[in-house]
């Protein structure tokens, strides 16, 4: 049966004739863009395994990556090297930008607006594709141009180049982009692929979306005016995008927040238990869950009680805090607290919605970014650019939201500090942390041996050998070699 062409896969020659064949062309993108993403929990191995902030029972995949040991020979490890899957992306996006036009002439439903706003879903998933590439790997290929049947070998480019032509790339995006689909904004009138806004809140990029990647690949360049600039359209757009904070019992429900989808994830891949896509695996639960909230031993990642009283340090937070005895106020963020393992049960979402301990098929979203997040790094660069009344607002805004008192700097010392220790409580297991450890390293400049792994590249990643082998003009970091 191998050997047997499938009767369901459409061969080349017949792809692109009709609005069908976009409509799955894009989906596509946004399929392998996840995949991506979750291929070995990727996401959350980069994002918070590696800062070394959990502790890892039993895992040595996990553990080597929390020392620091990204060249460990393992599996794992040798996936996390391999950049192909982000290829994968770029090449789909690449086809589809220069195929999907010839459906305009080929179909007479396919208008000339529905084809601009794919190409801009298009190009902002490419760019997506690059700038995470290069928070993992440093200097990457840059690749432009569809390669459907024949690969040719390219040596990396500088990052701020690539950055230079991502940033313009969402730039360019940006006006075919509505803040909503299926309620005819000017940019896309009608139901979009004749489906209502149910089908595309939280599923497809918007152009609250493409600001939200705009402002954190400047805040990755350091470029604070930008990060102002970007995210204040997200500030006075996103009630109309139906965007809204998420209150606590919403962030921490097993059918709040990251469960399904909605118009508040503001760029996240979903995983919709109706639409038959839960999972055993590619989700933060596989990580972090365990007894009592589901029928496994013990978690491949926690964090120490004493973690968790320092990062919440204050009464009344509504996430977690404990009494004078040190007993939980509330068991939302974190359960298990006084056991040998506590479990981070902030995120858990499983089947449709249920608490049965007895299912480990997991639907949460994996929410790139979100409404908090883009208001601390609108602080965050506020605070960088010496306004800050404005950072400080801004921050309360989310302490507020949390049951916290207002920011005060004889309580809560200095400002950033206090931003970036908000971000690491509300942004817990949502695969910020490391790279917020950079940023901040960056900004304040007093670690020596922080900034020296900076400066030797080691806060990228080594690359995968078979790449090496595959690509003679690659070369390793050298900080791994």
């Amino acid at each position: 049966m191998l050997s047997v062409d499938s009767t369901r896969v459409v061969s080349d020659e017949n792809m692109w004739e009709k609005m069908e064949d976009t409509r799955a062309g894009l989906l596509g993108i946004y399929a392998l863009t996840k995949s991506a993403l979750v291929d070995h929990n990727a996401y959350w191995l980069y994002g918070e395994v590696r800062t070394g902030e959990y502790s890892v029972p039993v895992r040595r995949d996990l553990m080597a990556i929390s020392q620091q040991d990204l060249n460990a020979n393992n599996e794992t490890l040798e996936a996390l090297r391999n950049w192909r899957r982000w290829y994968a992306v770029i090449n789909s996006a690449n086809v589809f930008i220069s195929r999907a036009p010839e459906v305009l002439e080929m179909d007479d439903r396919y208008k000339q607006a529905n084809l601009n706003v794919d190409i801009a879903q298009a190009r902002l998933l490419r760019a997506f594709a690059y700038f995470y590439m290069i928070r993992v790997w440093g200097d990457v290929p840059l690749i432009t141009s569809s390669s459907e049947n024949n690969f040719v070998n390219k040596p990396r480019e500088n990052q701020e180049k690539i950055l230079a032509w991502v940033e313009q790339e969402l730039i360019d995006a940006i006006p075919a982009l509505p803040l909503r689909y299926s309620v005819d904004e000017p940019e896309q009138l009608g139901n979009y692929y004749n489906e209502a806004q149910s089908r595309w809140d939280g599923a497809i990029a918007t152009k609250i979306a493409a600001y939200a990647i705009l402002a954190h690949v400047s805040a990755w360049q350091g470029n604070y005016p930008n990060v102002a600039s970007y995210t204040a359209f997200i500030m006075d757009n996103y009630e109309k995008a139906n965007i809204n904070y998420t209150a606590t019992s919403s962030l921490t429900s097993p059918s709040g927040f990251f469960f399904d989808k909605h118009s508040s994830q503001m760029f996240a891949f979903p995983g919709v238990w109706a639409h038959l896509e839960g999972a055993f695996t590619g989700n933060i639960e596989e990580l972090t869950l365990a007894t009592p909230v589901i029928n496994k031993t013990m978690p491949d990642i926690y964090l120490t009680k004493e973690t968790i009283v320092n990062v919440f340090n204050e009464a009344k937070d509504e996430r977690f805090s404990i009494d004078t005895l040190g007993k939980p106020l509330n068991e939302d963020y974190f359960r298990n607290f006084n056991g040998r393992y506590p479990i981070l049960s902030k995120i858990k979402c499983i089947q449709g919605g249920n608490t049965d301990p007895t299912f480990q098929i997991f639907t949460s979203a994996l929410v790139f970014t979100r409404l908090e997040d883009i208001t601390l790094l609108r602080a965050e660069a506020l605070a960088v650019l010496g306004e800050q009344n404005g950072g400080i607002d801004l921050l309360n805004r989310i302490r507020e939201n949390r049951g916290l008192p207002n920011y005060s700097e004889a309580m809560n010392g200095d400002l950033l500090d206090a931003i970036f220790l908000e971000r690491q409580r509300e942004l817990m297991g949502e695969g910020h942390r490391w790279y917020d450890i950079v940023r901040y390293n960056k900004i304040k400049n007093n670690d020596p041996d922080f900034i020296q792994l900076i400066q030797d590249g080691g806060i990228y990643w080594p690359i995968s050998e078979s790449v090496l082998q595959q690509n003679p003009l690659i070369e390793q970091n050298n900080y791994w070699n």
